[in-house]
């Protein structure tokens, strides 16, 4: 059937999708000390307060639980229950719902690319593309982590939520492809980051259910931890006293009604307040709270508890560019699997989608304008309408045009940062962030480079039943650049220049991170600088992204300083401490 290349293209931004039942794997699981935030009491007492309930926070919450009392606020509810977290089919389906209540709260940079920050318990886990894979062990060493530790806590994770996935043939030619040009070795199935080509962990398991950091929580101690949702809190109380650094010792948060609570920390030299908000809230919540910049804090009327100028900055999003190339056979529904992992510092990754238009109502997947990929927005036309008006062309395609899918490069770094700012003092509202895509030259660099191995992909012989053999790559190049999805000016030239193409067409994989680095924020037990009783522990602390997806060492690091504090707190090494409870 004689297709137009404009046709196939709109067809495969309209995403992987093409059902919500609820996998038959889905268990739900009992949380007795999970409840509404409405039923808290005015004035609580814990031994650790955990500000987000997130990737992070949720393994914090669940080791710290084992010995002491902890309280867990997350502003977003839970993810149980809705089939456009659960399932692999309906991937995209939460990042589309620009709802009050959606799980995912889109905010677009001030460089002008729509992202998304989760709201939700399991945060990002239960939002992303589902890829697992761990950090190298260069990075742990720089990181300063203990490395026998580090293993034991990845290992800790994987019980609960990683898989192997299935790979079909999609997947499969990325794979072969990327070896055929010459991404060597292939190291076949692994959680580990190695140079060459390998075949990642996924947290969907064979039956397309997703599993997320929320399920951590099943390692908790139910009779030492409360977990309260939609609990969103406007700030950290401290005790300042002449010629001592200010003591963090409350927290104050709102319930879904609107009305106030406050929780303290129990008296003891150790209790701590623990921000694990991501890497927009953490940053967010410190200014609120009196720790930021001053002058900034000043033009909100916001008290000053400690000038720290570094509170917002270093923030950084790695960037993604992807190419489209439609398929004349049919192909799998699959999220990101293979990846190649270049000597230069770019990733490759692939997604693909046999049947883009199954659900109804049609929804938008991972390269759709109305969760923001491809749909670089300048700043006048950032509007409701323009996106409407980008996902309306798609709505009566031809279901022979969806076929085909992505293969796509992440830079490693990256090495570009920008900053965050506050443009209220209300919580629920996002703060201003710039990411500076692509500032530095030598992250472009690597963007090129990425697509030169992209484009030897899809020439490759092992890719050729998945492309059209009148469609070369300046082609696809080009209609990728093109397309009316994506809002900024167009470039003739795109597809002769690379550099022109990672410009035009950057999108984001929501690996941002930065705002509380360690070293400028934080110290290397992820102490806020300047006061006591308080710590980050989330990406906002990360200096540059580990691996090609953070979401595995978030969630290892939050049961890694787990059992750190809990080893502080009662004079043991961390490692050989048994606080793990047999699920």
């Amino acid at each position: 059937m004689a297709v137009s290349c404009w046709t196939l293209f709109f067809a495969a931004l309209s995403g992987i999708l093409f059902s919500t039942q609820l996998s038959a794997s889905q268990k739900v699981p009992n949380y007795t000390f999970m409840r509404n935030a409405t039923t808290a009491p005015d004035i609580s007492n814990y031994d650790y307060i955990i500000i987000g309930g997130g990737t992070a926070g949720c393994p914090l919450a669940a080791t710290l639980s084992q010995n002491y009392s902890v309280l867990l606020l997350e502003r977003g509810g839970s993810p149980y229950g809705n089939p456009n977290i659960s399932n692999l089919a309906a991937f995209g389906a939460a990042l589309s719902d620009t709802s009050p209540t959606s799980p995912a709260q889109r905010f677009i940079s001030e460089d002008g690319v729509i992202n998304s920050r989760a709201r939700v318990l399991g945060g990002g886990s239960c939002l992303n593309a589902g890829f697992y894979t761990r950090a190298s062990p260069e990075y742990a060493r720089e990181a300063g982590w203990d490395g026998r530790a580090v293993n034991e806590s990845y290992e800790w994770v994987e019980k609960i939520v990683a898989f192997e996935p299935e790979v079909k043939q999609w997947q499969s030619a990325v794979r072969e492809g990327l070896l055929e040009i010459g991404v060597v070795p292939n190291n076949g199935f692994t959680y580990d980051h190695i140079g060459g080509t390998k075949v990642g962990g996924t947290i969907f398991d064979d039956q397309g259910f997703r599993h997320t950091a929320a399920d951590l929580l099943q390692y908790a101690n139910p009779s030492a931890i409360t977990l309260l949702l939609h609990a969103t809190v406007h700030r950290i109380l401290f005790r300042v006293k002449d010629g001592s650094k200010p003591m963090a010792h409350g927290v104050v948060f709102r319930d879904s009604l609107g009305r106030k609570h406050r929780a303290y920390l129990k008296h003891h030299p150790r209790s701590e307040i623990i921000v694990s908000a991501g890497a927009l809230g953490s940053p967010q919540l410190l200014m609120l709270s009196g720790v930021g910049p001053a002058e900034q804090l000043r033009a909100h009327n916001i008290r000053i508890t400690l000038d720290q100028p570094l509170v917002g900055q270093g923030m950084s999003d790695n960037p993604m560019n992807a190419i489209f190339i439609p398929s004349p056979e049919p192909v799998e529904v699959s999220l990101i699997q293979v990846v190649g992992i270049t000597s230069f510092g770019s990733y490759i990754e692939a997604a693909s989608g046999e049947n883009f238009a199954g659900g109804s109502p049609r929804d938008y997947g991972m390269f759709s304008p109305k969760i923001g990929q491809l749909s670089r927005v300048p700043p006048k036309q950032r509007t409701p309408e323009a996106l409407a008006k980008a996902t309306e062309a798609m709505q009566s395609l031809d279901q022979a045009a969806f076929r085909g899918g992505f293969i796509l490069e992440k830079i490693m770094g990256p090495i570009s940062t920008g900053h965050l700012e506050l443009r209220s003092r209300d919580p629920n509202q996002n703060p201003s962030v710039t990411f500076n895509y692509f500032q530095e030259p030598q992250d472009l660099e690597r963007c090129v480079q990425g697509l030169s191995v992209v484009e030897k992909i899809i020439e490759s012989k092992a890719f050729a039943p998945f492309r059209y053999p009148n469609m070369p790559v300046s082609v696809l190049l080009n209609m990728t650049a093109n397309s009316p999805v994506n809002l900024l000016p167009k470039h003739t030239n795109s597809s002769l220049s690379l550099q022109q193409f990672c410009r035009d067409t950057v999108m984001t994989i929501w690996h941002y991170h930065g705002g509380c680095q360690v070293g400028r924020v934080v110290d290397r037990d992820y102490k806020v600088l300047g006061v006591d009783a308080l710590r980050v522990i989330d990406g906002s602390t990360f200096n540059y992204s580990p691996g090609t997806n953070p979401q595995a060492t978030v969630m290892m690091l939050g049961r890694y300083m787990g059992l750190q504090i809990l080893s502080q707190r009662l004079g043991a090494p961390a490692a050989d401490q048994t606080y793990q409870k047999t699920v």
